[in-house]
């Protein structure tokens, strides 16, 4: 990684020297961005010498593209330690959901590699796409809003991104100088698992052009309570039947503890997280640029629930690697110890931009180095430990608007690695490395009639000395986009990508027992590149009392990539092989929302959202962990300074499962939540309560490997306030 460290130091230093001398001298207002679809970034115009200027977004949102996005109020209100969680919500996103402290993102039904989470237009580099257990290196209290994209733009990413991207924009490197001292607080409760939580983040302007960020947060929380039964209606027959067979052969205190397995309720044992960061960002900012430099700290330690009975044979010794019992050393010589993750990154981070003229408008730098470690504990003892480092650079350049076509073109590189030590170490070491080239360009030719075109080839190595394998995969992917305001709010349009990925080292690679997914995975070194075809058509009104926005998509695989159960065992474990296969994934999201009263000072508002994802596997049946239809209903009243919100949430039955897997059930969740604005809505003080579930129903969540051990929290009631000045 030596070599690459020097390409992000030779980077920054280009960046440096090419910094027109002129900038301190530049004019003091600012040109506003004009990428395609550009979230227009703020200006001000300054008074005397004074220079405040707003840095631009990292990336283009796309014409088209579906963007949902989640900020301010309703952002801090669905924060939670894990990304996953915080969006779940959201009309075609679920969450992996494997434990508190561990949680994912899914969109459309896709999840891991094939979604790309990031942040500030730059990956998480860390480990969240290797294993469902591992946690996703992001804080939501630290972050100012989110995004989710589809759609050509997805391509300024990658092409692996065919279920989407997330983009987290974070505060850590300022965009603006502000006028005086200026600082966010955040803090807040919840009652499902005992949860504290406290954030804050601060800025300080260093004269007219400098500004510095410092911030921090922490969370604790217990085990998480839950309205019934902690293991799912199949699982507690199969935990019975064994008790029976145990009691048959007269082992009736391993019996006792199957029964007693099979009995939990109310406390999901071992799903107790605590998570603290730190962070320091300064930046220079100027009409003719900006340059800004980052570092933060990621340490979390959380439970790892794992399959009751998994691995157990009655013996008192067992086989290296096999998954014991979530238990204490007992009299009787049977061991069992809690499995738990201690995780730790440190990352620095590059931002800077420089002002062009005539066709281009600026040039666009992005890095990170992010250096990652985490171990899987057994009680106290280390088992298994990740570690690895990585960096990301990015350089895009920006077109200005000229009679309608606007663009954004780059180079995009990314290097990491990873070792894996200890009995359960599933696939060898390895190194990644790959480089992309890309272009998204969006015309405008009159008539409301907007185009929209995207195009990426990128190289991507992966290399592991420890089985001598080394390999090239070269991708081409392509998207492209038309849509029509005819009139009235209404548009009409359509998007298809040309998606490539190439596959993962552990799809390649894999040759061992995999703890998370509790069976043994064997990779194939052969695989190609895996290459999909998606189409989606939209249909969005936007009145002046009301939404509505409907879009439908299907995509298809000639080789999609997936673990199928081979029929066989190892180590008494399932043997799950990859393989390429075609398949199919289909499916709607919708929402709409109308305010049917309006009176000084408020509203009535009634909204509804609905997703629906059907993926099949050609000739062996559906794909593993797929979201069921999904039904949501709101009404919310607004009054000055308060906002109150009751919504229902209610989840299909999922019996589109895999050999192997249980039928998840329906549920459904009411929620009550508001919050008040004491000084107004633009007042510095917000206080924010909710009762989520309030029923107190077991609901599992299908898209979740640990769904028949780890339901969904009970009834949580929650509050938080928010303090700026």
């Amino acid at each position: 990684m030596t070599r690459i460290s020097l390409c992000l130091t030779s980077a920054t230093a280009i960046a440096l020297a090419s910094y027109p001398a002129s900038a301190q001298e530049a004019p003091s207002t600012p040109q506003a961005s004009s990428g395609p679809g550009h979230r227009a970034a703020h200006s001000e115009e300054p008074a005397g010498n004074e220079i405040v200027v707003t840095a631009h977004p990292p990336i283009d949102f796309g014409l088209m593209a579906g963007t949902e996005s989640i900020e301010g109020d309703r952002l801090i209100a669905q924060s939670r330690g894990q990304i996953g969680e915080t969006l779940a919500k959201l009309p075609g996103v679920s969450a992996t959901s494997f434990a508190p402290g561990a949680s994912r993102p899914i969109l459309r039904g896709f999840s891991g590699a094939r979604v790309t989470v990031l942040t500030d237009g730059i990956g998480s580099i860390d480990a969240s796409s290797v294993s469902e257990d591992h946690a996703v290196v992001l804080d939501s209290l630290t972050v100012d809003h989110i995004d989710i994209l589809h759609g050509p733009a997805v391509l300024v990413f990658g092409g692996q991104a065919i279920g989407g991207a997330v983009n987290a924009l974070d505060k850590r490197i300022p965009r603006r100088v502000p006028d005086a001292i200026s600082a966010d607080f955040v803090g807040g409760y919840g009652s499902a698992a005992d949860e504290w939580s406290v954030g804050g983040a601060i800025e300080l302007p260093l004269g007219e052009r400098f500004v510095a960020h410092l911030d921090a947060s922490w969370r604790d929380s217990d085990d998480l309570e839950i309205g019934g039964f902690v293991n799912s209606a199949p699982l507690r027959r199969e935990l019975l039947a064994e008790a029976e067979e145990l009691r048959a052969e007269g082992e009736a205190g391993e019996a006792g503890e199957f029964e007693e397995l099979a009995s939990l309720r109310g406390v999901v044992p071992n799903t107790a997280a605590r998570t603290w960061t730190v962070g320091a960002g300064l930046a220079f900012i100027d009409a003719g640029g900006n340059l800004g430099i980052s570092y933060h700290r990621f340490d979390t330690r959380y439970g790892v629930p794992l399959r009751p009975g998994a691995g157990h044979h009655g013996d008192e010794e067992h086989s290296e690697g096999e998954i014991h019992l979530g238990e204490e050393e007992e009299g009787d010589g049977h061991r069992a110890e809690t499995v738990s993750i201690d995780l730790v990154q440190d990352r620095f981070d590059l931002r800077g931009a420089i002002e062009l003229g005539g066709i281009f408008e600026s040039l666009q730098l992005r890095g990170a180095y992010g250096d990652y470690e985490h171990v899987e504990l057994e009680g106290d003892e280390v088992g298994t430990r990740f570690s690895g480092e990585g960096i990301e650079f990015r350089a895009d350049l920006i077109q200005n608007d000229r009679d309608g076509w606007r663009g954004r073109s780059g180079v995009h590189y990314l290097g990491r690695s990873m070792d894996i030590e200890g009995a359960e170490a599933f696939t060898p070491d390895y190194d990644v490395e790959s480089v992309g080239f890309f272009t998204l360009q969006a015309l405008e030719i009159g008539s409301g009639i907007e185009l929209e075109a995207a195009g990426r080839f990128q190289t991507t190595k992966v290399t592991s000395n420890d089985v001598d394998f080394r390999r090239s995969f070269d991708q081409w992917s392509a998207g492209a986009g038309v849509s029509w305001t005819p009139a009235y709010g209404l548009k009409l349009g359509a998007n298809y990508l040309r998606g490539a990925r190439a596959p993962s080292p552990e799809e390649l690679l894999s040759d061992g027992l995999h703890v998370a997914t509790q069976a043994y995975e064997l990779g194939d070194p052969g695989f190609g590149v895996e290459k999909s075809d998606g189409l989606e058509a939209y249909v969005r009104w936007d009145g002046e009392r009301g939404q509505v926005s409907i879009t439908g998509y299907v995509t298809e695989f000639d080789n999609f990539i997936a673990a199928i159960p081979t029929g066989e065992e190892i180590e008494d474990f399932p043997v799950f092989r990859y393989r390429q296969l075609p398949a199919t994934f289909k499916g709607f999201e919708a929402s709409a929302s109308y305010r049917p009263l309006e009176w000084a000072g408020g509203s009535l508002q009634v909204d509804a959202a609905a997703d629906y994802t059907h993926a099949k596997l050609d000739g062996i049946g559906p794909v593993p962990r797929i979201p069921p239809l999904r039904l949501q209903g709101g009404v919310e009243a607004r009054h000055e300074k308060l906002r109150i919100r009751a919504e229902v949430e209610w989840n299909d039955r999922q019996d589109r499962v895999p050999q192997l897997a249980n039928a998840v059930p329906s549920f459904t969740h009411v929620n009550l939540s508001g919050d008040w604005h004491p000084m107004g809505e633009d007042g510095p003080v917000t206080l924010l309560v909710a009762a989520n579930n309030i029923f107190d129903t077991t609901g599992r969540r299908a898209a979740s490997f640990t769904r028949d051990f780890v339901p969904l929290h009970g009834r949580d009631l929650r509050a938080t306030l928010k303090v700026s000045f």
